[in-house]
């Protein structure tokens, strides 16, 4: 028997252990404390499933950072990166290349609204940064406004945008950006009991900020379409077009960061499709290419890409829509058109995730709600249903946490995990029979978290 890349499972065990401890002597890991971290080792992947150090395959419910979406070595991207490399391996941005142009026409086929111009960047975080330099620019103006309970990156000015703990100790207060409260029923800050109460409430705060901090001086409203590693809270109803008319009212930018729930992720090209409104800026990266070679952009809409006509743009990068990840883009577009990849994501998160994470929420008392789109959904876990106290505190874990996932682990499932949530956000290629797999592994599992509840 052999794994996906061929190796037996003794030489993979061997090369595993070789991998973990270099990578213990001399990986710096992110978002890590260095002593206590015991990293998995994963030594091979195909589809919807990796397989770690020791041999075990697991069901991969996370898509490792939820940028997998076409799944793990798929052949057609695979080739085209190989026949890219054969061509044209890398050239600098200030020349055309065709995996670039078609990259970029593929990209604004599938962009809401107008927005055709594409800048391409190495990642998401960066393309968030340029997002709101183009704004600044743009406007003449330095504020962005972004909401808590969000993730844009981290570098500088993106984590001073994300609104979650991370964003903690590289907060100076001297980013000019102010946060505020986006809609989030299951835990209102506007004390709503409906979902048209959250969105009228969550409308006049974001409005009362804005009038508090001065129209006159805010270049940007930044949100996520669907929240992502906050949470995956769908907006409610009206509330985005709601943020779209604010923006027209006071002549403020809106971008959309689509990096984790766009290209199919929601069962739409872009989150923010499904609520029928177009941003100024729009960022993406992750499922543009699935991750197999590092990309990110900013789509940018006529208006603001006319800012820049006759005057420079300041700002550039050395492998600004390198020829290897570009050609991957094209080729996981395509192969996401050719296979129907979008619309199968949107049918299992209706017919299989949807309802099987909603059964699993009405048997086990640990669950408090179960939300999402498509292949993007969020169990939230709770002490307690009547308090909503969750099983692990905001920025932290806790052993029930721990435990759980270990369980679905040790049972052959990769899940998501952060604070009190595990999140179902497997490939956009995944069967119905790999996603009920995952369902019965996962009602396992939480049989653990529900000995922790009161």
């Amino acid at each position: 028997m052999t794994l996906p890349n061929g190796l037996t499972p003794e030489a993979a065990r061997e090369r595993a252990a070789r991998a973990y401890e270099l990578d213990r002597k001399h990986v710096f890991h992110s978002w890590s404390a260095q002593k206590s971290l015991h990293p998995m080792v994963i030594t091979a992947a195909q589809g919807c499933h990796v397989w770690d150090g020791d041999g075990n395959r697991l069901l991969d419910f996370s898509s490792q950072m939820v940028n997998t979406n076409i799944g793990h070595q798929h052949p057609k991207v695979v080739a085209a990166i190989q026949e890219q490399a054969a061509t044209l391996c890398t050239v600098s941005p200030g020349y055309v290349n065709d995996a670039r142009s078609e990259a970029a026409r593929l990209i604004a086929e599938h962009t809401p609204g107008e927005l055709n111009r594409i800048f391409f960047t190495n990642g998401g975080a960066d393309a968030v940064e340029h997002a709101v330099r183009m704004a600044r620019l743009h406007t003449g103006r330095y504020k962005v406004l972004a909401r808590y309970r969000s993730y844009h990156g981290g570098t500088e000015t993106a984590v001073n945008l994300t609104g979650d703990p991370r964003r903690w100790p590289n907060d100076h207060g001297n980013a000019g950006v102010v946060h505020f409260f986006g809609p989030f029923l299951y835990r209102s800050q506007f004390h709503a009991t409906t979902e048209v109460e959250e969105t009228e409430r969550a409308l006049q705060h974001l409005e009362q900020t804005i009038a508090f901090e001065g129209p006159s001086t805010i270049a940007a409203i930044i949100l996520e379409s669907v929240p992502g590693t906050a949470g995956i809270m769908v907006p409610p109803p009206g509330y985005l077009a709601g943020v779209r008319a604010l923006c027209d009212k006071y002549d403020i930018v809106m971008i959309a960061d689509e990096v984790m729930a766009g290209f199919g992720r929601t069962g739409k090209w872009f989150a923010i499709d499904h609520f029928e409104v177009a941003p100024d800026l729009l960022t993406f990266a992750k499922g543009v290419n699935s991750g197999y070679v590092p990309l990110g952009g900013v789509a940018i809409a006529p208006h603001i890409a006319a800012t820049f006509d006759d005057r420079a743009y300041p700002g550039g990068l050395t492998y600004s829509g390198h020829p290897l990840a570009t050609a991957a883009a094209v080729a996981t577009i395509n192969a996401m058109r050719e296979e129907g990849i979008v619309e199968n994501a949107a049918d299992m998160g209706e017919r299989v995730l949807g309802p099987g994470l909603r059964e699993l929420a009405d048997r086990h008392p640990s669950v408090g709600e179960v939300r999402g789109l498509g292949v993007f959904w969020a169990v939230e876990l709770v002490r307690d249903r009547a308090t909503r106290e969750p099983l692990a505190p905001y920025g932290g874990t806790s052993p029930a946490m721990t435990e759980t996932v270990a369980a679905a682990k040790a049972a052959g499932l990769l899940l998501f995990v952060n604070f009190n949530r595990l999140h179902v956000v497997p490939p956009c290629t995944i069967t119905e029979a790999e996603a009920k797999e995952g369902l019965a592994i996962l009602d396992q599992a939480l049989t653990v978290a529900d000995g922790h509840t009161v």
